[in-house]
């Protein structure tokens, strides 16, 4: 008789195929027509707070992986934090003004159109159509939010409320028009924020150039008495060495023939022996030449093209400074340290110290110089700096104040005048003084005027120097640090208060902390003008004589005016009109600077959190971003903030790192050249956003993330195997009603116990690690308990009971109600990592709602038992051992499947133990095993069942000693008997 059909075998309609770039799009429909962000909300209205407060990205391209990566984290925690009972609201927001997008839009224009309300309708008009195509592939990757209501830093309202904001710091006097240094992009003929420049391999000219100290100077420096070799004076004198030694011996003088003597000792033993010393010691035996008087600071700098600036030297006060005579007889002063050293020799082998360490920088301070290529009028001198050091270069740094921010500090300490002789474009001016480079680029100057320093003599070096240099991340040029009259925010003026208020945020990793501190530490004032058409217009008028008008006043009213027709009202009307209408008197200019793009993302707090109705007042708990934005958003909300209300803008800020390729190539960077293309949609439309998500939580994101293509098919093989647990548990609950089918605790088996006590362990580390934003440790336990304790423990030993034992069977029974408890709980921890497979796993189990609306298991705390605990870790130890021997016998032929295996095992300890019939023949998924006190070592022996007159049940395929209690089935344990005749088979 056939009894296949009496077995009780798995049924499910889940598909192992996955088939996730199908069926995601279908479940991202489905959830819209369902409003599962509304859901989710009104399930949790009344919960506690918190407020993830989106970064803006650039409205100017496609999403990439970055963005992806950073997106997927946000959505994994606000997930957490909804389905772990917060009230958790994400409004998604793109910063919508700046360089980024005005540089793509003048690309295609190009540079003959200057209408700015054209370049304005033109740029908006882009920004929000990469609104829409951001916004659906952000969706598209399962994240929730109001995407129906984004805010945009173009809108309105938002641009009102920066306005406000910036009305208050004018109020505080924070605000200043200043001619300073700032980092000048020559093709975009703008300024820049830190952030917005790039670091690129750049190769200049490292040139050591001669400053002459005027003649009053050099008096500083008298020409040291020749020294006198003794062997050369014995030979003058008509004496052998040894006599002339022995003389000088008698002077207190201990030297040998090759040794120097100096002139005076010259002159003191020439008259003991009654010699003319002026006859003896001639200009051949000193060898010293009368046209080496003059003295030279020699400094060292890769940007030629400055020098014309220069106004100053600088050196370190504390440091040690030695004179040198170089071998065509020029004498030159610069630091005394090996590395300085090291190369000054290299350059100039013939180089001899003649005074070493004789000076300390201070010493120095005062003197004065001549230029070495300009006749101009101006004194130049030494100054003392704290930021100069004896790491490289000379130890003497050519001061430029318009070039420079401590340049200009320095010059701002000693009343320099800020020169910089360059213009928007980059290109020297007459002011340089050096009528042949007038209307160079300055980069293209470099090697004119190494040519001039040449025929003046001056150059006394030069080397190509490598090294990374600032480049602007749009336009691709180098920037120019160039002295620009620009509007500033005093950040000296609060900068205690934000270092403070650093202190008082949680920073993961923690040492975000130090890379904040830092850049706050060192920043100079914020430049905020911008000399662009897209964003929002700095509101200062200029009357007579070029004076600026900016007031608090003036401002909100401005404000008022953009929140009910946009900022364009600025350029649609023209300075009368709008002095009209903000009560300024006519006739005035209007500026046409626009505020800096940090200025408007920066504000966000005061724009979105503080303003929407589902987010609660600054400060948020979380900020998450790239480790970038520590010189940019981070930044520039905290600076904003403090300096607005006394306070930091989040609670938190969790950063993450940059997609690289496996070489350590950030991915847009990369030059590699992979085989298939890394782009985020690409992927997503090959393998599916649930693959990709579970990619972003197997990484350690806090550090760059490594992506090739074989790293995401390991992780695609993760997501197949967690798929099949998921199918497996579904397909043995299909006939289980928890309702109606469950069984209590004290019914279950050891094993049942075990794996529950072990769901529970690892849930309540999940929960943990969530919290922690630890999320690669989520992937990772989870991932070991499906491969491990599921699959290849739990499910596949319990095929016996599921299959075999009567449905409504007790220990059956017992198995679903653990299984229903895994999956809903398994289910429920990985719903924030693959939203889209947890939801359709979870309405296969007759859920009519989505599994984003549930919480996540509550009431789990991490079991505290070491002896059950210690006494399962020997179980399974055990299975190993016997596992090993089964496989052995089974290499030799002796058995073929486990249930063939009749175990013996001679143990000490096991007969100590209290163990559950029945409980080690599951365990091991064997047919009998037997076990016998031993004082010996522990010995397994697998011999067949059959041999020991063991039968083999037809159903099951376990070994009995006794078959065929039911004369209509001989061939059946009691157990297979029972069943069938209930089923009245």
């Amino acid at each position: 008789m056939d009894y296949k059909n009496t077995l009780l075998l798995p049924k499910t309609d889940f598909p192992m195929r996955a088939e996730l770039p199908k069926r995601e799009p279908a479940m991202l429909a489905k959830w819209r027509e369902e409003k599962i962000y509304d859901q989710i909300l009104k399930a949790r209205k009344g919960a506690p707070f918190f407020v993830l407060h989106d970064g803006p990205p650039f409205a100017n391209g496609d999403a990439h992986m970055g963005h992806a990566l950073n997106m997927v984290l946000k959505d994994i925690v606000l997930k957490y934090q909804n389905m772990s009972g917060h009230y958790a609201p994400f409004v998604p927001g793109w910063d919508c003004h700046g360089l980024p997008i005005e540089h793509k839009v003048m690309k295609e224009l190009g540079a003959t159109e200057t209408d700015p309300i054209k370049i304005r309708e033109k740029c908006e008009a882009t920004a929000r159509h990469f609104i829409g195509v951001q916004s659906e592939q952000f969706q598209r990757l399962g994240v929730f939010g109001d995407w129906e209501n984004p805010y945009l830093t173009l809108d309105p309202a938002y641009e009102a409320e920066t306005l406000r904001v910036f009305a208050t710091l004018v109020e505080k006097g924070l605000v200043y028009q200043g001619l300073r240094p700032v980092l000048w992009s020559t093709g975009c003929q703008t300024a820049l924020a830190e952030a917005e420049i790039e670091y690129k391999e750049k190769v200049d000219p490292a040139i050591y150039v001669k400053f002459p100290l005027t003649a009053d100077a050099a008096k500083r420096f008298p020409i040291n008495k020749p020294a006198i070799i003794v062997k050369d004076l014995a030979a003058k004198l008509g004496l052998k060495p040894y006599q002339l030694i022995h003389e000088l011996m008698q002077l207190d003088v201990f030297v040998s023939a090759n040794s120097t003597i100096d002139e005076d000792i010259a002159q003191k033993v020439c008259t003991k022996l009654k010699f003319d010393s002026q006859h003896v010691i001639t200009p051949d035996l000193s060898n010293h030449s009368q046209e080496s008087e003059d003295v030279s600071l020699l400094i060292w700098t890769t940007t030629p093209w400055t020098l014309p600036a220069n106004l100053a030297v600088a050196v370190a006060p504390d440091l040690d400074y030695s004179l040198w005579r170089l071998s065509n007889g020029t004498r030159v002063i610069l630091a005394e340290s090996p590395a300085i050293v090291t190369t000054f020799r290299f350059l100039d082998q013939g180089a001899k110290r003649e005074k070493k360490s004789a000076w300390k920088g201070a010493d120095l301070v005062g003197l004065t110089y001549t230029h070495p290529f300009l006749n101009d009028g101006r004194t130049r001198q030494i100054f003392a700096a704290d930021f100069v050091t004896a790491d490289a270069g000379t130890g003497l740094v050519h001061i430029a104040p318009g070039h420079g921010h401590d340049d200009y500090q320095l010059g701002q300490q000693h009343g320099l005048e800020i020169l910089a002789p360059v213009d928007d474009r980059g290109c020297l001016t007459a002011e340089c003084g050096v009528p042949e480079l007038v209307g160079q680029y300055v980069f293209k100057a470099n090697p004119l005027i190494i040519e001039l320093l040449k025929s003046k003599n001056a150059l006394f070096a030069q080397e190509d120097y490598k090294h990374d240099y600032p480049h602007c991340w749009r336009s691709k040029t180098p920037i120019v640090f160039r002295a620009v009259k620009q509007w500033f925010i005093k950040v000296d003026a609060f900068r205690a208060d934000a270092l403070t208020a650093i202190d008082g945020v949680k920073w993961i990793p923690e040492n975000g902390r130090n890379r904040i501190r830092g850049a706050v530490e060192s920043r100079p004032d914020w430049c905020i003008s911008r000399q662009r058409t897209w964003g929002i217009p700095l509101p200062v008028f200029y009357g007579e004589g070029e004076q600026p008008l900016l007031s608090e006043k003036t401002i909100r009213k401005f404000a008022d005016l953009v929140e009910k027709r946009g900022a364009g009202i600025w350029f649609s009307r023209s300075a009368d009109e709008l002095a009209k209408d903000l009560g300024l008197p006519l006739g005035l200019r209007k500026g046409r600077d626009t505020l800096d793009v940090w200025i408007d993302s920066g504000t966000s707090w005061a724009a979105v959190v503080n303003k929407r109705d589902e987010l609660k007042p600054a400060p948020a708990d979380l900020y998450l971003e790239g480790s970038d934005q520590h010189r940019g958003w981070f930044q520039s909300s905290l600076l904003t903030s403090v300096a607005a209300n006394g306070q930091a803008p989040y609670k938190a800020v969790l950063t993450n790192g940059f997609v690289v390729d496996i070489e350590g190539k950030k991915l847009s960077k990369s030059d590699t050249g992979y085989q298939k293309p890394v782009d985020l949609m690409t992927l997503v439309n090959e393998h599916g956003a649930d693959v990709l998500r579970l990619w972003v939580a197997s990484q350690d994101y806090q550090d760059d993330i490594p992506f090739s293509h074989d790293i995401f098919a390991r992780v695609a093989d993760t997501y197949r195997s967690i798929r099949n647990t998921l199918r497996i548990l579904l397909g043995n609950l299909s006939d289980f009603d928890p309702k109606e089918n469950t069984i209590s605790r004290e019914n279950w088996t050891e094993l049942d116990r075990y794996i529950d006590w072990r769901f529970k362990d690892i849930a309540a580390f999940c929960m943990q690690e969530y919290k922690l934003y630890s999320f690669s440790s989520v992937y990772h336990s989870i991932n070991r308990f499906c491969a491990v304790e599921l699959s290849a423990l739990y499910v596949d030993v319990l095929k016996d009971r599921m299959y075999c034992d009567a449905k409504n069977g007790t220990q059956r029974r017992a198995a679903q109600t653990v299984m229903y408890f895994v999956f809903e709980g398994l289910i429920k921890l990985l719903a924030p990592l693959i939203p889209f497979t947890c939801d359709e796993a979870w309405r296969f189990y007759n859920h009519s709602h989505s599994i984003h609306v549930s919480l996540l298991p509550e009431n789990v705390n991490r079991p505290e038992n070491d002896a059950f605990a210690q006494r399962w870790h020997d179980f399974l130890d055990l299975r190993l051992r016997v596992n090993a021997r089964i496989e052995e016998a089974r290499r030799n032929k002796t058995i073929g499947k486990s249930l063939e295996t009749y175990i013996e095992i001679s143990s000490l300890a096991l007969p100590k133990q209290s163990i559950a019939p029945g409980l080690l023949e599951e365990l091991f998924i064997v047919s009998k095993v037997i076990i016998k006190p031993t004082e010996g070592e522990e010995t397994i022996t697998v011999t067949p069942a059959a041999e020991h007159g063991m039968k083999k049940c037809v159903r099951c395929w376990k070994y009995y000693d006794k078959l065929g209690s039911h004369q209509d089935h001989p061939e059946l344990c009691e157990r297979c008997t029972n069943v069938v005749i209930d089923l009245k088979f």
